[in-house]
């Protein structure tokens, strides 16, 4: 499947998420070349990339492998996240555009709709792009460039459950949208905490302690450029 140049790191990014190139698993130019219908450089500079990103090592005589976090790692992101994502929602309580605004109560309405009718997977993406929006209008390209590695990374690492009141999840993101609406930096704070403590309580390891590679998602027909976010 031949994609843009410039997608190439999104792809390659969105397969390591899903599960199509394993943990652990080497990154040969050659073949991701072939299966996204580019040449090698387009490829070299992603993997440049997701090396910096930290998902993919270097190896002495292997090369580019996709990278093997431990379960200590993946604690400390969902910890940053509870960390970063209440200060994102009070930067966008001071910055956010009318734009921002009309997208995220544009979501909340949609997403209440759909937890009244127990759509489960539409609740997953629209919580994506809600959390999206919310890290973009923070105004800052370097926390939203953090908040987005942290989901895909969170999304790599961890199984999520839904919610076990989806009415009740999607009015904490009415509160955080109208404290960010009002400018009010703590309420947004203080709402934004709470809902992303709770939303981390459902969040399990797809890899167990000296599993290796256990619990993988191996579905090869990934795919490419369709966002991966999902918490």
């Amino acid at each position: 499947m031949r994609i843009p140049a410039h997608s190439v790191c999104t792809a390659i990014r969105d397969d390591i998420v899903a599960g199509v190139h394993e943990r652990g698993g080497r990154l040969t130019e050659e073949v991701l070349a072939r299966r996204y219908g580019v040449s090698r450089v387009p490829v070299r500079e992603a993997l440049r990339t997701l090396e910096a990103e930290g998902f993919v090592v270097t190896r002495r005589h292997a090369g580019a492998c996709v990278a093997e976090p431990t379960e200590q790692e993946a604690a400390d992101l969902l910890e940053m996240r509870v960390l970063l994502e209440p200060l994102g929602a009070s930067r966008a309580a001071q910055r956010r555009t009318e734009a921002h605004l009309k997208v995220l109560r544009g979501l909340v309405r949609l997403g209440q709709e759909r937890a009244r009718q127990g759509n489960s997977d539409d609740l997953r993406s629209l919580s994506g792009w809600f959390h999206e929006t919310l890290a973009q209008a923070t105004g800052s390209p370097a926390l939203t460039s953090t908040l987005t590695q942290l989901r895909h990374k969170i999304a790599w690492m961890y199984a999520t459950e839904g919610p076990s009141d989806p009415v009740e999840y999607w009015a904490e993101h009415g509160a955080i949208v109208d404290a960010v609406a009002r400018g009010d930096g703590d309420r947004a704070r203080s709402v934004t905490a709470l809902h992303t403590e709770r939303a981390s309580a459902g969040h399990r390891l797809r890899f167990a302690s000296g599993a290796g590679r256990a619990d993988r998602v191996r579905n090869s027909q990934h795919p490419v450029n369709i966002p991966s976010l999902r918490h």
